[in-house]
Formats: C-alpha cells, sequence, structure tokens
C-alpha cells in the first residue's frame, strides 16, 4: 500500500513484541516487515525474524523502529537506529537521562525524529498529568509501582517519570515503592496526604492491550517530527 509505514520490532518474541504486531496488522497505515530476536525464524505472522540488526534493516528497509526490548539491549539498538536513520519508538526502558539528550542530538543531526515514552497507555499519560496537578495543593506525595515478577527494572520508569514531575511542583524528592508479583501487569498509585484527608490517584492497565493505541500514535506522527521527543504526552497535549 502506498504511504504504508514499513516497522521493524525489537523484541518480537516477547509479550509487548507480539501484542504490537497483531495491533499493527489491524491498521491499514502499517506495514510489520519485520523483528528483532534472540532466536531466528517466524513471528505469528509473515514476517521474518533477524538476530542481526544489519540483516534486519538491509532486508527490511524499515522507516520506523519499535524497539520493544529491555535494558540490556536498548541503547546499543536505539544507536543503532539512528545511525541508519531509522525513526526510534522506545518502548523498553533502562535508558539514561545523557542517553536522551544524545539521542535527540543524533536525531537532529540525521533529520529524523524519535520517541521514548516511559509508557503507552494514555491513562498513564492522564495520571501522571493529574498527579502534577494535585502537587501543586499537596505535598506529602508517595508513589507505589506494581508490576508483573518478570519486570526486571524497579522502580519502573513510569514511576520515575511521575516522581520527576511531581517533585517539580512540590520542590522535594518523591519516594518510590516497588511491588513485583505474579499476576500484576503494570500498576501504579500516587497518594498524597493533607490534614484529615488522603487523595489516590491511581491506574491499572490490565492487560498489555492498554499500551497499543499509544504505540500505534507515536509510530505514525514520528515521520513529522525531528529529534527525540521524551514522553508521549509531549506530541499529545
Amino acid at each position: 500500500m502506498e504511504n504504508t509505514i514499513r516497522v521493524v520490532i525489537a523484541g518480537i518474541h516477547g509479550k509487548m513484541g507480539r501484542e504490537a504486531a497483531l495491533a499493527f496488522s489491524k491498521d491499514a497505515r502499517f506495514q510489520v516487515v519485520g523483528g528483532l530476536a534472540r532466536r531466528a525464524g517466524q513471528a505469528e505472522g509473515d514476517w521474518p525474524v533477524f538476530t542481526d540488526k544489519h540483516e534486519l534493516i538491509t532486508e527490511t528497509s524499515p522507516d520506523v523502529w519499535l524497539d520493544l526490548t529491555d535494558a540490556s539491549s536498548v541503547v546499543e539498538n536505539v544507536d543503532f537506529a539512528i545511525t541508519h536513520g531509522i525513526r526510534p519508538v522506545v518502548g523498553a526502558t533502562g535508558y539514561t537521562e545523557q542517553d536522551v539528550a544524545r539521542w535527540h542530538a543524533a536525531c537532529l543531526e540525521r533529520e529524523i525524529g524519535g520517541i521514548a515514552a516511559p509508557n503507552f497507555a494514555i491513562g498513564a499519560l492522564l495520571m501522571m498529568r493529574f498527579a502534577r496537578e494535585a502537587a501543586r495543593f499537596m505535598s506529602a506525595v508517595e508513589i507505589i509501582e506494581l508490576h508483573h515478577d518478570g519486570k526486571k527494572d524497579a522502580p519502573s520508569g513510569t514511576a520515575k517519570r511521575t516522581a520527576e514531575q511531581v517533585a517539580s511542583e512540590v520542590g522535594h524528592q518523591v519516594p518510590i515503592h516497588s511491588v513485583r508479583l505474579p499476576g500484576l501487569v503494570a500498576h501504579q498509585e500516587v497518594l498524597f496526604g493533607g490534614q484529615g484527608e488522603v487523595l489516590t490517584i491511581r491506574h491499572d492497565s490490565l492487560s498489555r492491550q492498554s499500551f497499543m493505541p499509544g504505540i500505534l500514535t507515536a509510530c505514525a506522527q514520528v515521520g513529522s517530527i525531528r529529534g527525540l521527543v521524551y514522553g508521549l504526552e509531549n506530541i499529545l497535549w
């Protein structure tokens, strides 16, 4: 299809990668042309899966590199994508502020755009926005983030991003408490304490489908920006 956005998914064999591939397959704006994984073969679709990044981009000529890997791979992957002029959309965590600044400069030099988002769920973005608003009036605040027991990093990228935004209002560091248990997906509470009252702002991702609208939006819009945008909210409002 003319003007179809060609996407490769790094981490295509993971739970998020599979969910993203399914979401792309239902959206006529996109074509998944390949995936990157630790083992080669065929994914659950018509696209090939590679273990070598150079072979992946040579064979597929992607427009967008969606990275859903982990902290051990994401920095190298995004560096590689930008170097080869492929627009990165970063859903993995484990990178630093210095990485974001370097990616932004590299994207500007290559005259491409990129998006890195601690969370792609629209409700999670609203949770952070409401928490920042509440922090103007209630300065006693702590964050509890709860995730499945397979999540390796703690605290989560969403919790750290929330803490940064709330701290900019309250003027002090915000404590974060991390929980890792089977049965959970992705959940976060921001608790504000006041005189005789408690305000709780909570978001729950009950399945990985909650991240897909944000991922599709990012992949659709990354071609129209220059430099790396940190936080999906910055292209939504």
